[in-house]
């Protein structure tokens, strides 16, 4: 697929400088692109490719004199390299309707268009959407409902009673709705304590391979629309996570914490359980967050505390040597003074 510069300009809201009738058939990185692509920049660690590159043109926030190609003024070059990214990416490949070799209840429902490819099962009662794609190895339990233009990959498990909605992605190798990890203990026993709620999943939500998300005890295990999680991620039972937050790889979430919208998650964080995470909070990778956090709170370390503290003692942790070694000079020289006075 082919688009001139000026129809890529007016997609993206951008003020085309130069030729607009160059053919763009691709998009790629500063270094690596060729003629026909466009390409962007944005981090001046990239600026000695300015000059070199071959690309056809250049996504850019300010006028570059070092590159003598055509180039498109826009306000987020990181932004608009997404939204042209978009234009180029091939599309989901789609299974030409449903196979034979998938295992679908009776009483399910399928909606318009869908791709459903071999070795799905569909359980009963389920009602799958419009121009949803579902790939080899999904497994989809009683009652379940997926909204329109979902795209579910190979090896996901979506567990009883759970709700998706529209234009979500699910990625490979997720379990929605397996049991929240809730005990009681008697004696030394542990009582498991039956999980009767489920996941409830919004609108254009994506959720990274391999996530795992506990249906709730009691009511929902609720992830609102656009929020966006990367692999390998926990979340636990009852959790409610608000709007178009972000959550990176590796992140562990305790039952029962409610998280704002718009909040941004660092790897490998952990969370402790029942704690209010404000809208708009920053966490840092590695942190450890045990006590409930304000609206725009940034935080970092384990535990964790105000980001700009923690760079303060993180720089002082390569000196505590030579900060204990002075300390231990400044006793025996007092121990010193104070035998020498009596």
């Amino acid at each position: 697929m082919e688009r001139t510069l000026r129809e890529i300009a007016d997609i993206i809201g951008g003020e085309v400088l130069g030729e607009d009738r160059i053919s763009i058939s691709g998009i790629n990185s500063i270094d690596r692109a060729s003629r026909g692509e466009i390409s962007f920049f944005f981090d001046g660690r990239y600026e000695k490719y300015v000059g070199e590159t071959k690309a056809s043109a250049l996504l850019v926030s300010h006028p570059i004199k070092t590159y003598p190609g055509s180039q498109v003024l826009v306000t987020d070059p990181k932004l608009a390299y997404a939204r042209v990214a978009g234009i180029f990416a091939p599309p989901v490949p789609r299974f030409p309707g449903i196979s034979h070799e998938a295992v679908i209840h009776d009483t399910s429902s399928l909606g318009r268009d869908t791709s459903i490819y071999p070795m799905v099962y569909i359980g009963k009662d389920s009602v799958i959407g419009d121009n949803v794609i579902l790939f080899p190895g999904v497994f989809i339990g009683d009652r379940v409902k997926i909204g329109d233009r979902t795209v579910v990959y190979p090896n996901v498990t979506i567990l009883q009673d759970c709700v998706v909605g529209s234009d979500v992605i699910i990625h490979a190798g997720c379990v929605i709705g397996s049991d929240g990890f809730g005990f009681v203990r008697d004696g030394v026993k542990n009582i498991k304590i039956p999980q009767l709620g489920n996941v409830r999943i919004d609108d254009h939500v994506e959720i990274g391979a391999n996530t795992t998300i506990d249906r709730a005890a009691i009511g929902n295990t609720r992830i609102r629309s656009g929020v966006k999680t990367d692999n390998l991620i926990q979340i636990a039972h009852n959790v409610e996570i608000g709007e178009d937050t972000v959550i990176v790889a590796l992140t562990g979430i305790s039952g029962s914490v409610r998280i704002g919208r718009e909040v941004i998650i660092g790897g490998q964080v952990g969370i402790g359980d029942h704690l209010e995470i404000g809208d708009k909070v920053m966490i840092g990778s590695k942190s450890g967050v045990y006590k409930s956090l304000r609206r725009g709170d940034v935080v970092s370390g384990n535990p964790t505390m105000a980001h700009r503290i923690w760079l303060k003692t993180t720089g002082l942790i390569n000196r505590l040597p030579r900060m204990y070694e002075h300390l231990r000079d400044l006793e025996k020289r007092v121990r010193k003074l104070e035998i020498s006075n009596k």
